[in-house]
């Protein structure tokens, strides 16, 4: 049963959403952090989550599913080189959206759309941390 299985359409149809869904994916990946609409990030945030822990097994099956989800070999490269040993401890929950309020062109809700532990995080991972 699909009772209350709904995906969010995002004002696209299906290949433009898949589109559009890859290349924040893409972007996050290799930049780390991106500014999108709340709606936007919390669809990219799932498909990046699934793509990071595929990551974590560095084979020739797990490098060619990502490259059929991601755009480019250097987006290929940095999931299997740098964040798959990154997050190879951490059980899931690779991603942080963190609200900035209304955007000024048309009042849409703004996010930071990020990844945990990496280095030009907004939160401090040692901040709280005894000495």
């Amino acid at each position: 049963m699909r009772h209350r299985k709904t995906t969010p359409k995002l004002g696209r149809k299906p290949d433009a959403r898949k589109r559009m869904i890859r290349s924040l994916v893409t972007a996050l990946l290799l930049q780390e952090r991106i500014t999108t609409s709340l709606g936007k990030a919390k669809a990219a945030r799932s498909a990046a989550e699934r793509i990071i822990t595929r990551g974590k097994t560095d084979s020739l099956h797990a490098r060619r599913l990502v490259a059929g989800v991601v755009y480019g070999s250097d987006a290929v490269k940095k999931v299997f080189d740098v964040l798959g040993p990154r997050y190879a401890e951490r059980p899931g929950g690779y991603t942080r959206i963190m609200k900035l309020g209304p955007r000024r062109g048309d009042a849409a809700e703004a996010c930071i759309l990020e990844l945990v532990d990496s280095p030009g995080s907004v939160i401090d991972p040692d901040k709280g941390k005894k000495k």
